[in-house]
């Protein structure tokens, strides 16, 4: 992994990997690209990391979006569908994600904080989907409307302009708001909250989530029940009552 991103394996069972290109404020050039694609790969191979946190360095940027002067020196028109490392979409992941949001997050810097599972901002930063003030489009943005009210969304989209940390918390695009100073620690206490769960019933939850906004109420519960059957014939499905009866905490195996 080049050092345009870095992946910090905590003994805590959590991965912080961070885009490492403050002076370009991030943007997804190429070798950061690469850098996330290897990070993402070591993350899910790594059965000791059990959630990642993505953020960005320095204090100005989580990422700025993709790189355009690239995109001019290439000739680029449409990107390529398996050019952007992301969740759900050009990679798989089994284990959640947590998205630390140090500054802006424009355009791609918005998609890629958007395919992480949930979302920690600092109170400094700033979303925008920016590609209509550059002629660019966002087709990545689709699954959003399973996360934000219709109308926001189409503001969002139709008009580029950018939205405080606040009202990303308050149309529902970040689950917390944290002093830049205290970011991180605010995402490794979110991530410590999903570490306390059985780590096979975290995964069917993850999965429940993303089946109900694929499909239809029937069609999503027949498939989160075949989906949790993993869960529910575990031995930790069988620790979680024990140490409730014994008055305990429970000792996850994730088998």
């Amino acid at each position: 992994m080049s050092d345009a991103v870095t992946y910090d394996a905590r003994p805590d069972g959590i991965a912080v990997i961070t885009l490492n290109r403050p002076e370009t404020r991030n943007c997804l050039s190429k070798d950061v690209r690469e850098g996330l694609f290897d990070a993402w790969d070591r993350f899910e191979r790594d059965p000791d990391s059990r959630v990642a946190i993505l953020t960005g360095a320095g204090d100005k940027a989580f990422c700025a979006g993709g790189d355009l002067k690239e995109m001019v020196e290439t000739g680029m028109r449409v990107p390529p569908r398996d050019m952007f490392p992301l969740p759900y979409d050009t990679i798989e992941l089994s284990k959640p994600t947590i998205a630390a949001v140090n500054g802006v997050a424009f355009a791609g810097g918005w998609m890629i904080a958007q395919a992480c599972d949930l979302c920690v901002a600092s109170s400094t930063a700033r979303f925008a989907i920016t590609e209509v003030k550059v002629g660019r489009s966002s087709p990545w943005a689709s699954p959003l409307i399973h996360m934000i009210p219709q109308r926001i969304m189409m503001e969002i989209l139709l008009t580029g302009k950018p939205i405080t940390a606040q009202r990303a918390y308050e149309i529902g695009l970040v689950n917390r708001i944290a002093e830049p100073g205290d970011l991180l620690s605010a995402a490794v206490e979110l991530a410590t909250d999903v570490l306390a769960g059985a780590p096979l019933s975290v995964r069917a939850a993850r999965e429940t989530v993303m089946l109900a906004t694929e499909m239809g109420r029937s069609a999503a519960l027949r498939a989160a029940r075949h989906a949790a059957e993993y869960c529910y014939t575990s031995d930790d499905a069988q620790e979680g009552p024990r140490a409730f009866a014994e008055k305990r905490s429970p000792r996850w195996t994730g088998r």
